[in-house]
């Protein structure tokens, strides 16, 4: 018996990202206010940070809100309906459920249905995840676009007194959509881990361990129940930080570096330079190891909007946009970084 010849999907040579959109909650918290809470004042987390404020959703704000109003402002800018979306890729650690998906009712909630869609857990990396997934799949022909979401609300999972991580995270969301090009538009995607240092930026518990302690709090009655609602069961994040910082300084350029070389560009090439948003002397730092001339512009987005996780990147690519919109149609590195430990680059042509 002969073994039939499977068909397979249409390769596009090329993608690119054709639309960008974000969305930048309201409650704006500055140095100030953090300083309520902890031994802290606004000099000292400029100068260690470089953050003055950063936006914080709502209560009633959710993950899926924010990755919907970026998304629809992404659609609108690329000029495609979400009927046209191959795939819908929410890259996300905040989303407060294991299942369903928050890609899932995303997709729903767009009228994209019935597109593949699933989220993308690597933190501070995920959007440049969610671009070489994107990028992978326009190029296979298995999608013609892709939509790429970087949302988080970190302030769910934040303990305001704690001073190792809260006062540097804020909430947002940025979106792209990836498409087929007639020219290359997004270069070879340099990504991986090192889960040795897992440890490095981390939840204080797992919801495992909510449960047992809730279990046992009930069964001590009620006001044991209360006490320990009050002594934040919670999971909320942690960070080493001089390992972070160390790790960031001292191995990510090279991941920066290698995805130029992958490119096939220099430093001179670029006009514009977009690194996760986690501290602003990381991103000097990492400007001063790849040797980047005075024409590349720099995104410190964090300035304003602190540490957004993995929707830093869209966001801090649109402010530089909306800043200096010439850089349009010129190329810039990115490069994502954080929890896992975790990273991924890329040189891409701005939208």
């Amino acid at each position: 018996m002969t073994t039939p010849t499977l068909k397979q999907s249409t390769l596009r040579e090329h993608t690119r990202i054709h639309g960008l959109g974000v969305f930048r909650p309201d409650v704006i918290v500055t140095n100030e206010d953090i300083c309520q809470w902890i031994d802290s004042s606004d000099e000292w987390i400029r100068q260690r940070t470089g953050i003055v404020t950063r936006h914080r959703a709502g209560k009633d704000t959710s993950v899926i809100d924010m990755a919907e109003s970026a998304a629809r402002a992404a659609l609108a800018d690329a000029g495609i309906e979400a009927s046209q979306l191959g795939a819908v890729l929410v890259s996300t650690v905040t989303h407060p459920y294991a299942t369903p998906s928050a890609a899932a009712q995303l997709a729903d909630r767009l009228g994209a249905t019935p597109a593949p869609a699933y989220d993308i857990s690597a933190a501070c990396a995920g959007y440049c995840y969610g671009i070489a997934q994107a990028d992978a799949l326009v190029h296979a022909g298995t999608a013609e676009y892709v939509l790429v979401v970087g949302v988080e609300k970190l302030s769910d999972f934040i303990d305001n007194n704690e001073r190792t991580i809260s006062f540097l995270l804020g909430d947002g969301a940025g979106a792209v959509v990836i498409g087929p090009s007639e020219s290359s538009g997004i270069g070879p995607s340099v990504w991986g881990s090192d889960g040795s240092k897992h440890e490095a930026i981390r939840m204080t518990h797992s919801l495992l361990d909510v449960r047992e302690l809730s279990l046992a709090a009930l069964s001590e009655g009620p006001n044991a129940l209360a006490a320990a609602a009050e002594s934040a069961i919670w999971p909320t994040m942690r960070q080493d930080g001089p390992t972070v910082f160390r790790w960031a300084v001292w191995e990510m350029a090279k991941v920066a570096q290698q995805a130029l070389d992958a490119a096939g560009v220099r430093a001179e090439d670029l006009v514009a330079f977009v690194p996760h948003q986690a501290n602003i002397r990381i991103i000097d730092e990492m400007v001063k190891q790849l040797g980047l001339p005075e024409h590349v512009a720099v995104a410190r987005d964090i300035v304003d909007a602190g540490n957004t996780s993995a929707a830093s990147i869209p966001l801090a690519m649109h402010r530089l946009l909306s800043e200096k919109p010439d850089l349009s149609g010129g190329l810039a590195l990115q490069i994502g970084f954080g929890a896992g430990l975790v990273f991924g680059a890329q040189v891409v042509v701005l939208p």
